[in-house]
């Protein structure tokens, strides 16, 4: 995926409200930006760090400034909490993901269970075989070694779309969670339970249902971010 262009660098002051964010730009002018993500960013957001803003010519937003990647750790992480759907769609286009490869048609957002819309929705045109549900989750938690970590913060809407996909798998079709890891530098995923363990609860018993479950890396620079690998869930 190509991130608008050209990014603009700056500081990050502070990050605010949860969706605003102050940056020192390396004009020396000062923006409040938008924050397309809702967790708590955990390493992410400390005043000082690098980081990459797009801006959007839209003359309706009343933000024209994105937050879209920072150093951490020594490596550009990717914060738009916006951009997995589309990295997924993309990554399904090119191939890099086998484990839902096949499929005839594609649909996002699409309305099932109860007040739920899911992420991508695959389908054979023929009806071959049953629609695969999968839903989407950003990932960008990293506290220690090379080990990504979901959820940053509690999610009670993730616990209630891994319970709809159990429902789904019992109606006879598929589903599927795919955390797409806005990051480089790590080599598997595990849950956070000491941040949300009515989450983890969730997942296990999504996956003892049938429920499946992929992890995904991501290679970013400051153009580019893509589906990279995939790497193992340390359950």
């Amino acid at each position: 995926m190509e991130l608008p262009q050209p990014l603009i660098p700056g500081m990050l002051l502070r990050r605010y409200k949860r969706f605003l964010a102050d940056v020192r730009l390396d004009d020396g002018c000062e923006v409040t930006a938008h924050v397309a993500n809702p967790g708590t960013m955990l390493g992410l957001c400390a005043p000082g760090l690098r980081v990459w803003l797009s801006r959007s010519a839209d003359p309706r937003r009343k933000l024209a400034h994105s937050w879209e990647l920072v150093e951490a750790d020594g490596t550009l992480v990717g914060v738009n909490a916006s951009r997995p759907n589309a990295l997924a769609a993309e990554a399904l286009d090119e191939g890099i993901l086998p484990e839902l490869a096949g499929y005839g048609a594609r649909r996002r957002e699409v309305k099932y269970g109860r007040n739920s819309r899911i992420d991508l929705m695959l389908t054979d045109p023929d009806g071959a075989r049953p629609g695969c549900y999968v839903e989407v989750k950003n990932v960008h938690l990293k506290r220690r070694d090379a080990l990504a970590e979901f959820p940053d913060a509690v999610t009670a809407r993730g616990a209630k779309h891994l319970d709809a996909l159990t429902e789904v798998v019992a109606a006879g079709s598929r589903a599927v969670m795919l955390y797409i890891i806005q990051r480089g530098d790590c080599d598997r995923l595990a849950l956070a339970e000491d941040i949300d363990p009515a989450y983890a609860r969730a997942l296990h018993r999504a996956l003892a249902h049938g429920v499946e479950a992929y992890a995904y890396a991501c290679a970013l620079t400051r153009r580019t971010v893509a589906v990279d690998r995939r790497v193992p869930i340390a359950l």
